[in-house]
């Protein structure tokens, strides 16, 4: 299930809205009595609260996105350090691994191994 903050971004994204502070725009709060999370305060200019309805119209998209940031962390984890990154280019260059054979490069392979196990909705 997507979480609420989530599907307030995306609703809010679909009507405009390119970033929201979960501290001044808009406050969320769980009272731990199962119910689970709901908007307390609303300071959205120029955009209504959504309803639980509309916000529910969210869940399949919210999912995929919520997927595809843990891909993200997962792939910036395996990619490792940029400068790292550099200077494996920087030596399969030097070794004449690119033009025609670019993807026989150390660098290539590694990083579409690490695309190829954790993919993308």
């Amino acid at each position: 299930m997507a979480q609420l903050s989530t599907k307030i971004k995306l609703y809010l994204a679909a009507n405009g809205v390119s970033s929201v502070d979960f501290t001044s725009d808009v406050l969320l709060q769980d009272d731990s009595n199962g119910a689970g999370p709901y908007i307390k305060a609303w300071n959205v200019s120029g955009v209504a609260q959504p309803t639980a309805e509309q916000l529910a119209t969210y869940e399949t998209a919210g999912n995929t996105s919520e997927s595809n940031a843990g891909v993200d962390s997962t792939r910036k984890t395996s990619y490792g350090d940029l400068g790292a990154q550099l200077d494996e280019l920087y030596h399969d260059i030097d070794a004449g691994k690119f033009g025609d054979t670019a993807k026989t490069s150390a660098w290539y392979l590694r990083v579409k191994q690490i695309k190829t196990d954790n993919p993308k909705a």
